[in-house]
């Protein structure tokens, strides 16, 4: 498994490109004195081949930015390109397309179909799409993850870090260029949640994938290459190398300014998570000036969409939202449940 990125740095490749980027992106729940702003004029690159990790406050439109970023959500004003292609033009069928064939998925419920065993779970999407995969390439994957004797293993036969690992495995299995993770290890013990983490920082770094994934944990952020810190729907600052014991201190600002304490878990005057009701200003956590997109407080409520990135109430925007397993969706293939998740799309409706 490996470790963390800082211990990495120095065998990382130069990043290739930008995998995908955001200018001007707003996402707005909502209309006139009641609107919510979840992402509040973001400009954002994702540069290839690397491990992106996204932090903030609960409720600060982290899950907002990777849905959006991911065509799994409108946007109410700016652009998002994945690679070279826009895609908040795209049509329904066009950005199905471009999610099933480019884009890979990973969420905190697992998603996996329970009558399939975990091969077919795997190859799922591409069976749905009439797409054969690429065997050499297939190999690689689950050789990497470790599941060469788990692939007759249904999911119930499975731990749960062995499922997410069938799920990271599915994501990757039509080499797409870019996957999204949404708190992947947060239906997981310590120790399976470490061995996922570790998987994808080799999907990086052996596989050559990019990686963007959302997170409250910094023990998990630490395995990334760069962790970006959103606040009441901005990029308020950045941390290159990250260590647990960093990005632990820099999350502890915002706290401060949420008016939270240890004693209370760190949820005293603090949104629940991604409930999509406004909480208090963090003018504090905007002291990075040096972002493009990082201004003085405008007053403006922080918020996360109505369904954030947890399971129960994720959006039927594309075809991708997730929870209870075993529904295909038309168009996309993935299985439908609670939160944005499932199987990277698949198939036309």
């Amino acid at each position: 498994m490996s470790p963390p990125a800082a211990e990495h740095a120095p065998g990382l490749a130069p990043a290739d490109g930008t995998a995908a980027r955001a200018r001007g992106l707003t996402k707005a729940y909502g209309s006139g004195e009641t609107a919510v702003i979840a992402l509040d004029s973001v400009d954002v690159d994702i540069a290839r081949g690397r491990f992106t990790a996204v932090m903030g406050p609960s409720g600060s439109g982290k899950s907002t930015l990777m849905h959006c970023l991911a065509g799994l959500d409108t946007v109410s004003a700016g652009q998002v390109w994945l690679g070279d292609t826009e895609i908040t033009g795209l049509k329904d069928r066009e950005l199905t397309r471009l999610r099933r064939d480019r884009v890979g998925f990973m969420f905190q419920s697992f998603n996996l179909i329970p009558t399939l065993n975990a091969r077919e779970n795997i190859t799922l999407p591409m069976d749905i799409a009439g797409q054969k995969p690429d065997e050499a390439w297939l190999d690689q994957v689950i050789d990497t993850l470790g599941l060469r004797d788990r692939l007759r293993h249904r999911p119930a036969q499975l731990s749960g870090g062995q499922q997410q690992r069938v799920a990271c495995a599915r994501a990757l299995a039509s080499r797409p260029e870019l996957i999204f993770a949404d708190e992947p290890t947060g239906n997981l013990d310590s120790r399976s949640g470490l061995e996922v983490l570790g998987f994808l920082r080799e999907a990086v770094d052996r596989l050559g994938q990019t990686v963007v994934m959302v997170t409250h944990d910094p023990g998990a952020a630490a395995h990334s290459d760069l962790v970006l810190f959103l606040a009441d729907g901005r990029i308020v600052d950045e941390m290159h190398r990250p260590t647990a014991e960093s990005v632990l201190e820099r999350m502890k600002r915002f706290d401060v300014v949420r008016g939270t304490t240890p004693s209370d878990g760190g949820r005293r005057n603090a949104v629940a998570p991604d409930e999509g009701v406004p909480g208090a200003e963090t003018p504090g956590a905007r002291d990075a000036g040096t972002l493009p997109n990082a201004r003085p407080d405008d007053g403006r409520p922080d918020a996360s969409p109505p369904h954030g990135g947890r399971q129960g109430s994720g959006p039927s925007v594309g075809g991708t939202p997730g929870g209870a397993t075993g529904v295909a969706h038309p168009g996309d293939g993935a299985p439908r449940a609670g939160g944005p998740g499932g199987a990277q799309g698949s198939g036309e409706g």
